[in-house]
């Protein structure tokens, strides 16, 4: 990890880092900067590295036309009132017409969008479910740059148990 300080990711990286300690919490390796912190230790020298990362989806219900169409219609409404005052605004007349009209033609072109992609999506009932994914770490190290690594590891030592 032996890295220059110049570049675009020069903040996130050290030129001579050492690993302080490894955790199995991002919360516990925060304690431990924060400990240093408040004894003064300078921070700017330490950084959170999280490792082992893994995919982590977790389904939140059943998409089911009816929920997929009223996304579509609520979604296409919004696109549509945008365009009605983007419309209305650099109009010189028939500015309400314009307020008027395109929400509900956005509402029915997201209607039939969003029906075209369920279609599509769970032709064969293979992806019928909403979910949210995110990429999360199963490890955290804590690493200081060489210089200071002796004087972080002293007030590591001394940390009380939290």
């Amino acid at each position: 990890m032996t890295t220059s300080r110049t570049g675009p990711g020069a903040v996130l990286t050290l030129q001579y880092p050492m690993s302080l300690a490894v955790y199995d919490g991002y919360a516990e390796a925060q304690s431990v900067v924060d400990y240093l912190s408040d004894n003064e230790f300078p921070v700017q020298n330490v950084v959170i590295v999280g490792t082992d990362l893994k995919s982590v989806e977790r389904v939140t219900g059943r998409l089911t036309r009816g929920k997929v169409a009223i996304a579509g219609a609520v979604s296409g409404l919004w696109l549509g009132l945008f365009v009605g005052i983007a419309f209305a605004l650099f109009s010189k007349e028939g500015q309400l017409g314009f307020l008027v009209t395109t929400p509900p033609l956005g509402a029915l072109f997201g209607l039939v969008w969003s029906q075209i992609g369920f279609v599509a999506a769970t032709r064969g009932g293979t992806r019928d479910f909403s979910s949210v994914s995110q990429i999360v770490a199963t490890r955290y190290e804590v690493l200081v740059e060489h210089h200071f690594a002796g004087r972080a590891r002293e007030l590591l030592a001394a940390m009380p148990p939290r």
